[in-house]
């Protein structure tokens, strides 16, 4: 297992004790830190970044970086309607997604 990455100019907070449930988490940017973190990872030749938003054993609520990689070796398997099951996409645009109707409020 490799080190844990810390993305720069990134934080992960819970949601405030008094936020409705369909508050999941806090996340805090610093724009200039998170734009020169995201540009070196871009120069080295990353197109995704996946992001796993954890909580420590102290309690504190953290992202780090999601460094899995599928095995190019490796074929998908694939249902029985022939669809890849194990999409690598990891943010895939399903088209179902409506702003208007899907936002809880």
């Amino acid at each position: 297992m490799s080190e844990v990455q810390f993305p720069a100019g990134l934080t992960a907070k819970a949601p405030h004790e008094n936020a409705p449930d369909f508050f999941k988490a806090k996340i805090v940017i610093h724009v200039k830190d998170l734009g020169n973190w995201l540009r070196e990872k871009n120069k080295a030749g990353e197109e995704w970044v996946s992001l796993d938003v954890k909580e420590s054993k102290g309690g504190k609520w953290y992202a780090s970086v999601d460094e899995w990689k599928p095995d190019p070796n490796r074929q998908a398997p694939q249902d029985s309607a022939g669809s890849d099951r194990n999409n690598t996409d990891p943010a895939p645009d399903d088209g179902d997604f409506d702003p208007d109707s899907d936002i809880p409020f």
